[in-house]
């Protein structure tokens, strides 16, 4: 678990397809940052009194109209969830740098840029507000994929390569396809990481460069202890976390897992074993 590995990076090429968004529909609103951009997100807003408010960061090359799946289904357990566009490691950047760089020099540029993180940190600042405001009750919950999962952990308070600090404002994380030791995190990095963490993988969620999928559980064994779960989905792939491989039974075990998570409050338990899945907690 705790292996190094020299070449790390959080996205698989061409991830900037989105999924289409579910029957239920979801609201259209822009955030305003300080530099007056004007940035789209999507809100999914629950049909009864809200538990909580959620946020997705999406992953290199996406955009907020990704991760319905699990935004919808957030909703539907009561979470309001906002999922921001990050303008500068979007649809549009990744495409334009594709044009002229091969897909792993044009996802390292992106995943390694410092003021993408920046801006990043500040747009899931602007849409926790946004919620708050709508839901000023329970908990709320930071949720990234890919360079989502970095954008996770570095909030959460991972130390980083990229000279970011996050600001620890929210009170729980979920890190899907998380980074190990490598482009954007050193050794040891997450040692001062109190919060409640659940972090996912797959035994097919491969890193770029064709590092292992359990580079992804180093996180995991570096965390203290203290409600930090690890959740592996047997034949999961990358794609099933950002909702692009149009299997129910794997968006399931994704969405039942964090949800356990969310739902556990302070005892943190874990839920009764499921087949295809291999949970373990710190």
């Amino acid at each position: 678990m705790r292996k190094k590995f020299m070449m790390r990076c959080c996205v698989l090429p061409l991830l900037y397809m989105t999924t289409a968004l579910p029957a239920m529909a979801a609201e259209s609103l822009k955030l305003l940052r300080a530099d007056r951009q004007q940035i789209p997100a999507m809100a999914y807003i629950p049909e009864a009194a809200c538990k909580g408010v959620a946020v997705i960061s999406h992953g290199a090359g996406g955009s907020e109209k990704g991760y319905a799946y699990l935004a919808d289904a957030l909703s539907r357990q009561g979470w309001l969830t906002v999922v921001p566009a990050h303008k500068e490691s979007g649809t549009r950047v990744l495409g334009r740098s594709l044009l002229r760089n091969k897909p792993n020099e044009a996802l390292t540029q992106m995943v390694t840029d410092s003021a993408a993180y920046r801006t990043r940190l500040e747009e899931i600042g602007l849409a926790k507000d946004w919620a708050r405001q709508r839901c000023p009750q329970g908990e709320a919950v930071l949720l990234g994929h890919s360079m989502g999962a970095a954008t996770t952990m570095i909030e959460a308070g991972a130390e980083n390569l990229v000279g970011v600090r996050g600001e620890r404002r929210f009170d729980r994380y979920v890190a899907m396809s998380p980074q190990g030791s490598g482009l954007i995190f050193p050794a040891h990095a997450w040692s001062a990481i109190r919060q409640p963490v659940l972090m996912m993988t797959g035994t097919r969620d491969a890193e770029l460069g064709g590092q292992s999928w359990q580079s992804r559980t180093e996180a995991f064994a570096e965390m203290p202890p203290g409600c930090k779960w690890l959740g592996v989905i047997d034949e999961a792939t990358h794609s099933h976390f950002g909702g692009r491989s149009l299997s129910s039974a794997m968006e399931q075990l994704i969405t039942g897992t964090v949800f356990a998570f969310l739902n556990g409050g302070q005892r943190c338990v874990l839920p009764a074993p499921q087949p295809g899945l291999q949970l373990q907690q710190r």
